[in-house]
């Protein structure tokens, strides 16, 4: 068999800031249950469904008669004990003045002292009782505990909420907001390695972020939280993307795109994406074998850079790959003539992040 004439090219080596995508899911940084701290009926609603709220908004009213009348029964509990507290006080005084004069014994002012002490015990238990019932008072009055964006009511005006079981509503922040994703651990080992001093993946590894109807990850955000350990079952560990989210435009719940990128350049293998060719589900490209025949390799892609494909596994940098008259090779194997050719890109891409497929 004839061999075939092609044009092989080595490949070419460059360190660059490497990246790759995860699929991740916008999760808020605060999101509450808002249920009332006192039962009763719901005797107003103060928010429009899906609006913003501010911490300190008023969102509910709880009926507060019988929480105001256990404030002024309390109030009025504390007044009789005053009240007691300075008999009690008028009668030691007077005691002690009648014991100078041997007038009574000293048994009888010890005992008006005593009363005069539980009086004043009295006074304070009595307090307690008035606090505690303006407490429960202010509790008819629900309130946000944070910044947010409020969800639709669960009660609607007279029904009766249980206390620290009935849920209200609920209220999650919008900016910041969170990305969590999962990452592969071939990956994560990838940039483990790339980040400075061997601190691993963390806050100085720069961050994109797209939506599903997005494209260029127009988000800009940081890593602030990586779990530690990775998941046996799945392979993969857990990061967390902090982003600003001003215009509100990353709901919590959406579906997103993460591109993770390395924290230093580091040493990658370019072809042109022209050399490479499919299997199936499986990307492959010939190189120029020993004794000039064309050797079949597989190899896993990543993304652009400068309009060559990144090579992330498969090849080495000594590898002359065929990028000309593949259509002449018919099975790995054949005998071939290569004939010394450059590695150009075959696009006008001149981007300097390269990014993967999906992960």
């Amino acid at each position: 068999m004839a061999a075939a004439p092609v044009d092989a090219a080595t490949v070419i080596t460059r360190d660059i800031r490497v990246s790759d995508e995860f699929n991740g899911r916008v999760w808020p940084t605060n999101s509450v249950d808002i249920r009332p701290r006192v039962t009763g009926y719901i005797d107003r609603i103060a928010f429009r469904e899906g609006q913003m709220v501010h911490k300190g908004d008023l969102l509910y009213v709880i009926d507060p008669r019988p929480y105001q009348d256990a404030a002024d029964n309390a109030k009025a509990g504390l007044d009789r004990e005053h009240a007691a507290a300075d008999f009690a006080k008028i009668q030691e005084e007077r005691t002690q003045r009648l014991k100078q004069s041997d007038a009574v014994s000293q048994e009888e002012l010890q005992n008006r002292g005593s009363d005069l002490l539980q009086s004043g015990a009295r006074v304070k238990g009595a307090e307690a009782a008035l606090a505690s019932a303006e407490l429960n008072l202010s509790y008819t009055q629900v309130r946000s505990p944070i910044d947010g964006r409020i969800s639709r009511t669960m009660l609607t005006l007279g029904n009766l909420a249980q206390a620290d079981q009935t849920v209200l509503t609920t209220i999650v922040s919008v900016n910041p907001v969170w990305v969590y994703f999962d990452c592969d651990e071939q990956s994560y080992l990838r940039f483990q390695q790339s980040s400075h001093h061997g601190s691993g993946v963390g806050s100085e590894n720069p961050v994109r972020v797209s939506l599903a109807n997005e494209q260029n990850f127009p988000h800009a955000g940081h890593i602030d939280f990586v779990d530690n350990q990775l998941n046996p079952a799945t392979g993969t560990i857990r990061l967390r993307v902090v982003l600003p989210n001003p215009d509100q435009t990353l709901t919590p719940g959406l579906f997103a795109r993460v591109q993770l990128q390395s924290a230093a350049p580091a040493q990658a293998i370019l072809i042109d994406d022209k050399a490479v060719l499919t299997d199936q589900d499986r990307k492959y490209v010939y190189v120029v074998g020993p004794g000039n025949v064309a050797q079949r390799k597989d190899i896993a892609l990543g993304g652009l850079s400068d309009g060559l494909r990144i090579v992330k596994a498969g090849l080495t940098p000594q590898d002359r790959v065929v990028v000309g008259g593949l259509q002449l090779i018919y099975f790995p194997g054949a005998p071939i003539t290569p004939k010394e050719a450059s590695m150009q890109a075959s696009t006008g891409d001149l981007n300097t992040i390269a990014s993967s497929g999906k992960k």
